[in-house]
């Protein structure tokens, strides 16, 4: 069986993280709440909502079924002026460095 919906959003949204170089707390004020609940979704203890995906996916300029579809899709997606890193890097990374948000 496949990874679920949820954990490809979280692995998505840590991914999108890592490769901007933005923190936690950007991302809740983009979303209108504080880092908590951000940490709390992104730990599976509360949900993405679909307000949210979309959210996300408007603040770093991708189609939301880049984000549905997991992290390195979405990342793909992102424009190289959004990008902390270049592809290659991303490609590098540890599947870890992905799952835990570095």
């Amino acid at each position: 069986m496949g990874i679920g919906l949820e954990e490809r959003v979280r692995s998505a949204v840590a991914a999108l993280l890592y490769a901007t170089g933005e923190s936690q707390s950007v991302l809740g004020a983009v979303l209108g709440v504080s880092q908590a609940q951000v940490s709390r979704r992104q730990r599976g203890t509360a949900g993405w909502t679909l307000a949210d995906c979309e959210a996300v996916a408007a603040h770093y300029g991708i189609d939301v079924f880049d984000l549905l579809a997991g992290p390195t899709r979405a990342v793909e997606a992102l424009s190289a002026a959004r990008r902390r890193l270049g592809r290659r890097q991303v490609d590098a990374l540890p599947p870890a460095a992905v799952e835990e948000g570095m």
